[in-house]
């Protein structure tokens, strides 16, 4: 059983692995703003109120004594600056807590992902713009992190879709290639999304890499 921070609990993402995580009987604090925003919650779900969480100090605090912490944020495409802010901060708050720091996942983007070598899904011509800025950034996240060798981080890129659905427990993964069925279609449930990042929890492959998860 893991203890398990996860920073960002309200949103879609975050609920799912929040969910799948208690299922599973791990240990869970969910890191809000505004707790009121977590609704009716089970019992054994624990709740940080946090009112900054780009501070590396009150990161610090919070998931010491964590063994994962997972970041769930995102920007609503408002503002694609906080996933850069966000990872500076979990990048000093770690450093900070030396050996008795968590390990970190993060919910990244799939723009990064790569469909041939050297040519990403952010490159392709019909690339929505209104998704430019958010893939972008956490493209630049990624490279940020591959720059922080000190730090047990993990990079989880979701396929191309992503959405509510079922719990089937089967996905394929790759590392940094976007994974596709036969139609060359990607996508995941929310749902499954959560299991494979769980799973990773549970039987750690990628520390210090990025992985993508796909519908068998």
């Amino acid at each position: 059983m893991a203890k398990i921070a996860v920073v960002g609990a309200t949103g879609n993402i975050g609920g799912s692995i929040v969910r799948e995580a208690l299922n599973r009987g791990h240990e869970v604090t969910a890191v809000v703003r505004d707790p009121a925003k977590l609704g009716d919650r089970p019992e054994a779900l624990e709740v940080a109120a946090v009112t900054d969480v780009f501070d590396p100090k009150t990161i610090a605090e919070t998931v010491r004594g964590h063994d994962v912490v997972v970041s769930a944020l995102g920007s609503a495409g408002k503002d694609s600056g906080v996933y850069q802010r966000a990872a500076e901060a979990y990048v000093e708050a770690l450093r900070g807590l030396g050996d008795e720091a968590p390990r970190l996942i993060v919910v990244g983007g799939a723009g990064s992902l790569e469909i041939a070598p050297g040519t990403r899904v952010l490159d392709l011509p019909d690339f929505p713009e209104a998704y430019r800025p958010d893939a972008t950034a956490q493209a630049e996240v990624l490279a940020y992190y591959r720059t922080v060798p000190d730090v047990k981080w993990t990079y989880f890129s979701p396929a191309a879709e992503i959405g509510p659905g079922t719990r089937t427990g089967g996905y394929r993964t790759d590392a940094d290639r976007l994974v596709t069925d036969a139609a060359g279609d990607s996508r995941i449930s929310y749902e499954d999304y959560a299991a494979a990042l769980v799973d990773e929890i549970e039987k750690p492959q990628y520390i210090g890499a990025r992985f993508t998860a796909a519908a068998v």
